[in-house]
């Protein structure tokens, strides 16, 4: 009998590492990352294990049939994982030298420019949403850089109307503040003059529900609207106005300014070219 090269060599042994690797994970990460990681790794069942070989590992990237983006998902998890796995958190008492993905180069992702939208182009989504809470939901996303779960959490003690700030609990449990302006303000006096949240939401609706606004607002307007877009909205309307990465990266909670670099690839030299003043030049 010959393994096949995909197969588990000990399907029980590597269920139970996954499941050690996730709850190692839980507390610093929000449930739809943990089910990210929990969705892929089983799909990998084949390449878990101490001993599987960088070879085996690289094989089994190559052969997903799917987009580079989707491979590159399968290497971020796979690498996450061993390098739990060999360090001395997993109790494995393994060498980290030893880990086979050190070897293994990530997939070339291409450079591609995801969608954002302009300040015009906001205003169009957002006069097309009939409720206040609606208008609200979407020029809080495009100001404040918002991420779904953090805008669909937001209770009434949150808001801090005098310095225009939300306090929010996003990712890996860390409590940060996001800003806005006056127009989310505008937006969500009206909504609150309409609901009493009473120790709810503000919004009265939960984070599918927002999904589904979005789904609605895209059909009517034909442009993209989702948390994702109007997060690099956020981030590019900013750097339009000649805010700095740094800067943007505090604001909207990035974890590094290579995210944001990442958000803004729209932003060109024509757009920088608006900022230049010619350092031996003068005032």
């Amino acid at each position: 009998w010959v393994r096949h090269p995909f197969a588990p060599a000990n399907p029980e042994v590597n269920q139970e590492l996954t499941k050690s690797f996730l709850e190692s994970r839980r507390d610093g990460l929000s449930p739809e990352t943990l089910k990210f990681y929990e969705g892929y790794l089983r799909r990998s069942m084949s390449v878990i294990g101490p001993s599987v070989t960088g070879q085996e590992i690289k094989g089994f990237l190559d052969s997903r049939q799917c987009s580079m983006a989707g491979r590159h998902a399968y290497y971020r998890v796979l690498r996450a994982f061993y390098n739990w796995l060999y360090s001395p958190r997993s109790g494995m008492g393994l060498n980290p030298w030893d880990n086979p993905m050190k070897w293994i180069d990530p997939p070339k992702m291409a450079k591609r420019m995801l969608p954002s939208l302009t300040r015009e182009e906001v205003e169009v989504v957002i006069g097309k949403a009939g409720k206040a809470r609606d208008r609200a939901i979407v020029s809080l996303f495009a100001e404040s850089g918002l991420r779904l779960t953090e805008l669909a959490n937001i209770r009434l003690k949150d808001i801090d109307f005098g310095n225009r700030t939300i306090r929010t609990v996003g990712k890996g449990n860390k409590e940060a503040l996001a800003p806005f302006g006056e127009q989310s303000e505008h937006y969500l006096k009206m909504w609150l003059a309409e609901y009493q949240p009473n120790g709810s939401t503000v919004w009265g609706v939960n984070r599918w529900q927002i999904v589904v606004i979005m789904r609605n607002l895209k059909a009517r307007t034909g442009l993209p609207c989702n948390p994702h877009t109007f997060r690099r909205t956020f981030a590019c309307l900013l750097r339009k106005a000649g805010v700095d990465c740094l800067t943007i990266k505090d604001l909207g909670r990035w974890e590094s300014v290579s995210m944001v670099v990442r958000y803004t690839r729209s932003f060109g030299f024509a757009d920088a070219m608006r900022f230049y003043k010619g350092p031996l030049s003068g005032n």
